[in-house]
């Protein structure tokens, strides 16, 4: 078998495009990636399918319900940039597994948790779980994935509602075990069991990213990384043959000045505009479409408002895997712009009518919704800031814009019981079609798509690291 010489990074980003596929060990770290977007989700939505029972069980007032939902999204707001500097610093695998020993201990805490202030507390631990996880994951998967499959990053957005529809089979199942109003318990339970899980196959099958440790100058390792995954023998060239690796940013939390000049600011204004508006309008609707379905069908079977909300989540799954193509033939940006006008459309036909709606429209509406959220704007946050920005760059990124759709998410969350209670949920909708709105017009002013560029960020030529003239930046882009 031939060997494989390694240069620099360019080496490595090129022999990763020209595969054809990701498969063999690449297609297990690719699916273990992603099965840790699985638990984020899981964990985010224990809570969802049994928040009724739950307000029951502890007596909640809205605003107890407002903090105990949007606790984990204040705490990831936090914990996303950390996340990113973490994997920056250390690499991609050390902080996920960190992220899933996280999760567990905030599954165990809240799933036995007495009081309110327990469960708070153990959905602290998972919010700082899907901080971390979340901007890591996404970054691992851009450096396994070949140019030409960038769009399969969407893949995310239907992985996390298979996750939201596995809860709610499970809510029937615990249900019809007659576990009665701790059915919350149970669902908040199998979070836990899903993290042991996938802690015990991440530390098992996953190896470092090969383009993270040769964009910091670890050719050694980058070979050995890539001969472990892809089976063939690499080897790092001497020093005096490498290529040097063009402005390498270094300085830590400086980095995050970089992403908002020159080049990179239109990239991470509209990233950070369709995740926080996806965020929003998700978590203050999507999130919410178990306590959605009893108020359209009754509040008298839980079985069937869950298999309401199950219905609507289905359309999220085919969204979601399809979002792919759908990225792949109109880019990311113009699929976020079309997503965000017909998720606008959805929220003012719930916000007119839904006092008067049909029961066959309470059930197409929502999960048009939802669809066209999975579609579009639901998985496209997360991959445009994956896809903007530099290897050393892009996991710390990744998480100050995931920081923003984590406020996004906690404003959803937050704003959503409160609205509700003091204005009803005709009017509710109404006001959050503001959002997918402003959206809509943002992404269709910045015109940046990372799906059609002529080259990966890896091997662009950035201009000075803190250049503060935008012009000098794009004049060294030519160069």
């Amino acid at each position: 078998m031939a060997t494989r010489i390694l240069h620099g990074v360019s080496d490595v980003v090129s022999y990763i495009d020209s595969r054809t596929g990701i498969r063999g060990r690449a297609g297990v770290i690719w699916w273990l990636a992603l099965g840790g977007l699985f638990l984020d989700a899981f964990s985010n939505s224990a809570l969802s399918a049994g928040l009724g029972p739950m307000t029951r069980d502890m007596e909640l007032s809205s605003t107890q319900i407002a903090i105990l939902t949007s606790m984990a999204s204040w705490v990831a707001l936090a914990f996303n940039p950390i996340g990113g500097w973490m994997a920056d610093r250390w690499g991609r695998i050390p902080p996920l597994l960190l992220a899933k020993v996280l999760a567990l201990a905030g599954a165990g805490i809240a799933a036995f948790a007495p009081t309110f202030e327990l469960v708070v507390a153990g959905r602290f631990f998972v919010g700082a779980a899907y901080g971390i996880d979340f901007a890591i994951a996404m970054a691992l998967l851009a450096e396994f994935t070949p140019a030409r499959f960038k769009s399969r990053l969407n893949t995310w957005q239907g992985i996390w509602y298979t996750a939201v529809c596995s809860n709610l089979l499970l809510a029937i199942m615990f249900y019809n075990w007659n576990v009665g109003d701790a059915i919350w318990r149970y669902a908040v339970g199998a979070a836990g069991v899903v993290a042991l899980t996938l802690f015990i196959l991440q530390a098992t099958f996953m190896v470092e990213s090969p383009t993270w440790l040769a964009r910091k100058e670890r050719l050694e390792r980058a070979a050995a990384s890539m001969t472990k995954i892809y089976k063939e023998k690499f080897e790092a060239a001497p020093v005096e043959d490498r290529i040097p690796v063009v402005n390498l940013a270094t300085k830590g939390v400086r980095n995050v000045a970089l992403i908002f000049r020159g080049t990179y600011l239109p990239r991470t204004i509209l990233a950070s505009t369709v995740q926080m508006a996806q965020s929003i309008q998700y978590f203050a609707v999507g999130w919410y479409l178990p306590i959605i379905s009893i108020a359209l069908f009754g509040e008298g079977d839980f079985v069937l408002a869950t298999l309401g909300t199950l219905v609507f989540n289905v359309f999220g799954i085919v969204g979601g895997f399809s979002s792919s193509f759908i990225a792949g033939k109109l880019g990311l940006r113009k699929a976020s712009a079309i997503g965000f006008g017909a998720v606008f459309l959805m929220l003012v036909i719930m916000g007119v009518f839904f006092e008067t709606m049909p029961l066959w429209l309470a059930f197409i509406v929502p999960s048009l919704f939802i669809l066209f959220h999975s579609g579009g704007p639901g998985a496209n946050g997360k991959s445009l800031s994956t896809l903007s920005f530099r290897s050393e760059l892009r996991a710390g990124a990744n998480g100050i814009i995931g920081a923003i759709g984590s406020l996004g998410a906690a404003l959803g969350l937050m704003v959503f019981p409160l609205l509700r209670e003091q204005l009803g949920l005709g009017t509710t909708f109404l006001i959050l079609a503001l959002v997918p709105l402003t959206a809509c017009i943002i992404c269709s002013v910045i015109k940046w798509e990372p799906t059609k560029a002529a080259v990966s960020p890896d091997e662009e030529l950035d201009a000075p690291q803190f250049a503060d003239d935008a012009a000098e930046r794009d004049a060294e882009l030519v160069r």
